[in-house]
């Protein structure tokens, strides 16, 4: 080997270009460090409802570690999207001390039970609301059927101005809808949707005319359904016969 010069220059010259690059990144590492990049400034973009700027402030104060280089944009968006009402969330740098932080927030559709809301994409989340939603029940991996379903189900039943209050998906796969005024509407397994519509063409023709409260209504029938009258009101109405009579009998007597 001593005896090649070409070869000793070329490993020379390997020796000295890798001493090069290894001296350039450690000058970068150190420029890239030095508190002189500092980020002046944090723009957060998005339809913000529920993200409030106390929020962002108390993420930029325990999460954003680091000047324009070296900040971990993973991290930090990470700790934006564990906002209650974060659903997706961007983050990017912008040349010379800005970041830019763009918030897709939750829209909500609905509550699952008592545990958690929906989402208008039929995803679960965990945040406190005051809005007045529909309730969702059903197994824990109907979500996403039971929100498509209530949109076609409520966009029926306004046709009779009727609205959803709840829709509930057993673990058979059988539907059953409770309207804003109580009326429970069962609609079995299968062609849920043509009996829901059947029964919203003639609901203002027949029901709505009875001027009396319907709590349930049975559409798994093939040519009809059937409909059920409160029972207290039921027993109310054969009370009050009851009295008629025997008042009527005392003055007879």
């Amino acid at each position: 080997m001593w005896d090649r010069p070409a070869l000793l220059n070329w490993v020379a010259n390997l020796l000295y270009a890798l001493s090069l690059v290894v001296m350039l990144y450690a000058a970068i590492y150190v420029v890239v460090h030095l508190p002189i990049f500092p980020l002046r400034e944090v723009k957060v973009d998005g339809q913000l409802n529920h993200v409030t700027r106390e929020q962002v402030q108390l993420i930029v104060a325990r999460h954003m570690k680091g000047n324009f280089f070296t900040l971990d944009l993973i991290k930090t968006r990470d700790a934006f999207e564990k906002l209650p009402w974060a659903r997706k969330v961007n983050v990017r740098r912008r040349w010379p001390d800005r970041l830019e932080v763009t918030i897709e927030e939750h829209r909500a559709l609905a509550r699952w039970g008592t545990v958690a809301l929906v989402n208008t994409h039929g995803e679960l989340f965990h945040a406190a609301s005051g809005q007045d939603l529909p309730i969702f029940h059903g197994p824990e991996d109907g979500v996403i059927e039971v929100a498509a379903q209530y949109e076609s189900f409520n966009q029926t039943l306004k046709r009779a101005n009727l609205g959803v209050s709840s829709v509930a998906l057993t673990p058979r796969r059988a539907w059953q809808v409770t309207t804003r005024d109580g009326m429970v509407v069962e609609l079995g397994r299968v062609d849920m949707q043509p009996r829901l519509e059947k029964f919203a063409n003639v609901y203002s023709s027949t029901i709505s005319r009875l001027n009396k409260k319907i709590t349930y209504v049975d559409l798994r029938y093939p040519n009809g359904f059937a409909v059920r009258r409160p029972i207290d009101s039921v027993k109310l109405n054969h009370e009050n016969l009851m009295n008629k009579t025997t008042k009527n009998t005392e003055a007879v007597t």
